[in-house]
């Protein structure tokens, strides 16, 4: 049985810059689109991987053969679905959970996002990871011209994509504890939510808000959160970091505000070949030498090498490919780390980490 609305006839072809082509079932929006392709190695949550703003100017390509098993609950980590394209081995059509709302499809189709089914994933994974990362096309096209897109998909940039993911004004989740600014770079709603459980009051900035302005709200802490793109393209955001650097309040900073730390102090970055996306990435503690499963979602990492060692060191490093997961700043109340503390669903091995940050928020006073 086909039900409705299933694209059951429709065929749909991921075009990749290289050349390969994989056919499989049209799901989701009818539209084509072109995006960058990447890769997730979660088991479940694909419901926070579709709602979170790191994913803008991406298309996900799920390497867990059964997605929507458990349907649309009411767990999404902002108000939207983010990525370009959704890319699944096989699309469940009659999810079974008590908090069901409605099926992928039907979620897919209403966020306008246009997906691919009954794709062999881990082969495309495989080619991902042995070639990197790649540009790529769904199109339910038939008649498609290599030719024509090959061209178009070597062109194609992610952009400014933390304007697109930012909050559009400030607002506060009230607390009766410490004030914890919060810069949205693109933040999963459970950043928030992990702060203000520890009884903080939260104000969420957007990315542009200017340093001067979250300063003199005298906050008890600065968070900077997670966002998708390229960290070297935040460039006046950079500007205000080095402002917030210059003060004496705790910052704590996930993910992309990790990245744009190191960049206002002058370290670098560099593009992974295939980035990190999933919830199975340990990560080792350098001060204790304990190792904890982390949940992740980045391109992009800072090499520590490049960062003066009498500003920041290494605080975590990444146990597979050694690459930098975190940086201490000497005379400074800040830490900053690469994964994703407040990860859900996930690992909760690092969930302590925010009680680090009040611990520092307590002594700061």
């Amino acid at each position: 049985m086909v039900q409705e609305g299933m694209g059951a006839h429709m065929k749909a072809f991921l075009i990749l810059e290289d050349g390969t082509v994989f056919e499989g079932k049209h799901i989701g929006s009818d539209k084509d689109m072109i995006s960058e392709i990447v890769f997730n190695t979660s088991m479940t949550g694909y419901l926070e991987v579709l709602t979170d703003p790191s994913y803008a100017g991406q298309a996900v390509v799920m390497t867990y053969p059964l997605i929507g098993n458990y349907g649309v609950t009411p767990d999404m980590e902002s108000k939207k679905a983010w990525p370009d394209g959704y890319i699944v081995r096989e699309l469940s059509r009659m999810p079974s959970n008590f908090r069901c709302e409605k099926t992928l499809q039907e979620f897919l189709k209403e966020q306008d996002i246009p997906g691919i089914a009954d794709v062999d994933t881990r082969a495309l994974t495989q080619v991902l990871r042995e070639k990197g990362t790649m540009n790529g096309m769904i199109t339910a096209n038939e008649n498609y011209n290599l030719e024509e897109i090959l061209p178009k998909l070597k062109t194609y940039q992610v952009g400014d994509v933390v304007s697109k993911a930012t909050c559009s004004e400030k607002y506060v989740l009230p607390g009766s504890g410490k004030k914890v600014a919060l810069l949205d770079l693109g933040a999963k709603n459970n950043i928030a939510n992990s702060l203000n459980k520890r009884g903080c009051e939260v104000t969420v900035y957007s990315a542009h808000t200017t340093a001067e302005e979250i300063i003199s709200a005298h906050p008890d802490g600065i968070m900077l959160s997670n966002g998708p793109g390229d960290p070297a393209d935040c460039i006046s955001i950079i500007e205000e970091i080095k402002k917030l650097y210059q003060t004496n309040i705790p910052v704590f900073a996930i993910c992309l505000g990790h990245q744009l730390m190191a960049l206002a102090l002058g370290a670098s970055t560099y593009k992974l070949k295939y980035g990190h996306r999933g919830g199975n990435h340990p990560v080792k503690d350098l001060k204790t030498g304990r190792v904890y499963i982390s949940s992740q979602n980045h391109g992009y990492v800072v090499d520590d090498k490049s960062m003066d060692s009498n500003i920041a060191v290494p605080a975590f490093v990444n146990v597979n490919d050694k690459t930098n997961e975190g940086l201490e700043y000497k005379g400074k109340n800040i830490f900053t780390v690469q994964f994703h503390p407040e990860a859900c669903p996930g690992p909760q091995d690092s969930g302590y980490l925010f009680d680090r940050f009040m611990d520092m928020m307590e002594g700061a006073e």
